[in-house]
Protein backbone atom coordinates (compact mmCIF):
# COMPACT_ATOMS: atom_id res chain seq x y z
CA UNK A 1 0.00 0.00 0.00
CA UNK A 2 3.04 2.54 0.81
CA UNK A 3 5.51 2.59 -1.82
CA UNK A 4 9.23 3.26 -0.20
CA UNK A 5 9.74 6.92 0.94
CA UNK A 6 11.59 9.56 -1.99
CA UNK A 7 12.59 11.42 1.11
CA UNK A 8 15.97 11.15 -0.37
CA UNK A 9 14.87 12.73 -3.78
CA UNK A 10 13.79 15.97 -2.20
CA UNK A 11 16.07 18.59 -2.27
CA UNK A 12 14.07 21.52 -1.10
CA UNK A 13 14.15 22.79 2.45
CA UNK A 14 13.18 20.58 5.32
CA UNK A 15 11.04 23.82 6.74
CA UNK A 16 8.82 23.46 4.10
CA UNK A 17 7.92 20.02 4.11
CA UNK A 18 7.39 20.40 7.97
CA UNK A 19 5.10 23.64 7.49
CA UNK A 20 3.01 20.99 4.95
CA UNK A 21 3.13 19.07 7.69
CA UNK A 22 1.30 21.73 10.01
CA UNK A 23 -0.91 22.25 6.85
CA UNK A 24 -1.77 18.76 6.95
CA UNK A 25 -3.67 19.10 10.88
CA UNK A 26 -5.00 22.22 9.24
CA UNK A 27 -7.23 19.88 7.15
CA UNK A 28 -7.19 17.13 9.62
CA UNK A 29 -8.52 19.04 12.59
CA UNK A 30 -11.36 20.96 10.83
CA UNK A 31 -12.42 17.68 9.43
CA UNK A 32 -12.97 16.27 12.06
CA UNK A 33 -14.93 19.13 13.63
CA UNK A 34 -16.95 19.45 10.57
CA UNK A 35 -17.61 15.66 10.23
CA UNK A 36 -18.03 14.72 14.11
CA UNK A 37 -19.55 18.18 15.70
CA UNK A 38 -23.47 17.91 16.14
CA UNK A 39 -23.39 20.92 14.31
CA UNK A 40 -20.18 20.63 12.21
CA UNK A 41 -19.00 23.94 13.99
CA UNK A 42 -21.25 26.06 11.69
CA UNK A 43 -22.80 27.70 14.82
CA UNK A 44 -20.56 26.91 17.90
CA UNK A 45 -17.38 28.01 15.93
CA UNK A 46 -18.12 30.02 12.85
CA UNK A 47 -21.33 31.29 14.40
CA UNK A 48 -23.30 30.70 11.38
CA UNK A 49 -27.26 31.48 12.01
CA UNK A 50 -28.53 28.46 10.36
CA UNK A 51 -32.24 28.91 10.08
CA UNK A 52 -34.88 26.83 8.28
CA UNK A 53 -31.29 25.27 6.27
CA UNK A 54 -29.82 23.82 9.52
CA UNK A 55 -29.79 20.04 8.07
CA UNK A 56 -28.50 20.90 4.68
CA UNK A 57 -25.76 23.35 6.03
CA UNK A 58 -24.66 20.54 9.00
CA UNK A 59 -24.63 18.49 5.79
CA UNK A 60 -22.49 20.77 3.62
CA UNK A 61 -20.31 20.63 6.73
CA UNK A 62 -19.95 16.69 7.30
CA UNK A 63 -18.90 16.31 3.57
CA UNK A 64 -16.68 19.09 3.36
CA UNK A 65 -15.10 17.28 7.08
CA UNK A 66 -15.27 14.09 4.94
CA UNK A 67 -12.80 15.79 2.30
CA UNK A 68 -10.68 17.49 4.35
CA UNK A 69 -9.61 14.69 6.15
CA UNK A 70 -8.35 11.97 3.64
CA UNK A 71 -6.51 15.35 2.20
CA UNK A 72 -4.72 15.81 4.91
CA UNK A 73 -3.57 12.60 5.62
CA UNK A 74 -2.31 12.38 2.35
CA UNK A 75 -0.39 15.76 2.97
CA UNK A 76 1.03 14.01 6.17
CA UNK A 77 2.04 11.19 4.27
CA UNK A 78 4.16 13.57 1.69
CA UNK A 79 5.39 15.55 4.67
CA UNK A 80 6.82 12.72 6.32
CA UNK A 81 7.38 10.54 4.16
CA UNK A 82 6.83 11.37 -0.05
CA UNK A 83 8.85 14.78 0.31
CA UNK A 84 9.94 14.94 -3.33
CA UNK A 85 6.10 15.34 -3.58
CA UNK A 86 6.06 18.39 -1.14
CA UNK A 87 5.97 21.19 -4.36
CA UNK A 88 3.28 19.44 -5.76
CA UNK A 89 0.59 19.51 -2.35
CA UNK A 90 2.06 23.42 -1.89
CA UNK A 91 1.23 24.16 -5.05
CA UNK A 92 -2.09 22.47 -4.60
CA UNK A 93 -2.38 24.05 -1.00
CA UNK A 94 -1.92 27.36 -2.88
CA UNK A 95 -4.42 26.82 -5.77
CA UNK A 96 -6.89 25.15 -2.51
CA UNK A 97 -6.58 28.81 -0.04
CA UNK A 98 -6.45 31.06 -2.70
CA UNK A 99 -9.87 30.09 -4.10
CA UNK A 100 -11.16 30.28 -0.96
CA UNK A 101 -10.34 33.61 0.18
CA UNK A 102 -11.31 34.74 -3.12
CA UNK A 103 -14.66 32.76 -2.66
CA UNK A 104 -14.93 34.31 0.80
CA UNK A 105 -13.72 38.34 0.50
CA UNK A 106 -14.58 39.00 -3.44
CA UNK A 107 -16.90 36.46 -4.97
CA UNK A 108 -19.22 34.29 -2.81
CA UNK A 109 -18.86 36.74 0.48
CA UNK A 110 -18.33 40.10 -0.62
CA UNK A 111 -20.32 41.92 1.51
CA UNK A 112 -20.82 39.61 4.40
CA UNK A 113 -21.67 41.39 7.54
CA UNK A 114 -19.72 38.23 9.24
CA UNK A 115 -16.90 36.28 7.80
CA UNK A 116 -15.97 32.97 10.05
CA UNK A 117 -12.25 32.30 10.92
CA UNK A 118 -11.53 30.39 8.01
CA UNK A 119 -11.95 33.50 5.74
CA UNK A 120 -8.81 34.92 7.70
CA UNK A 121 -7.00 31.89 7.86
CA UNK A 122 -7.31 31.52 3.63
CA UNK A 123 -6.13 34.83 3.50
CA UNK A 124 -3.23 34.99 5.59
CA UNK A 125 -1.73 31.57 4.53
CA UNK A 126 -1.71 32.69 1.16
CA UNK A 127 1.88 34.46 1.37
CA UNK A 128 2.90 31.78 3.79
CA UNK A 129 2.27 29.03 1.41
CA UNK A 130 3.98 30.88 -1.45
CA UNK A 131 7.53 31.44 0.67
CA UNK A 132 7.59 27.70 1.68
CA UNK A 133 6.48 26.55 -1.73
CA UNK A 134 10.03 28.97 -3.23
CA UNK A 135 11.67 27.21 -0.30
CA UNK A 136 10.48 23.64 -1.29
CA UNK A 137 11.71 24.46 -5.10
CA UNK A 138 15.23 25.46 -4.19
CA UNK A 139 18.21 23.20 -4.93
CA UNK A 140 20.80 22.16 -2.44
CA UNK A 141 24.10 22.88 -2.84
Amino acid sequence: MFPASTNDQYTGAKTSAWFLALLALGSIIPGAIHYFLPDGGAEVIAGLDLGASRALVIGVFAWMGATQIPYGLAQLAVALRYRSLVPLFLALALVERTLAAIAGWITKGAGAMHHPPEHYAAALLVPVIIVFLMLSLRQKR
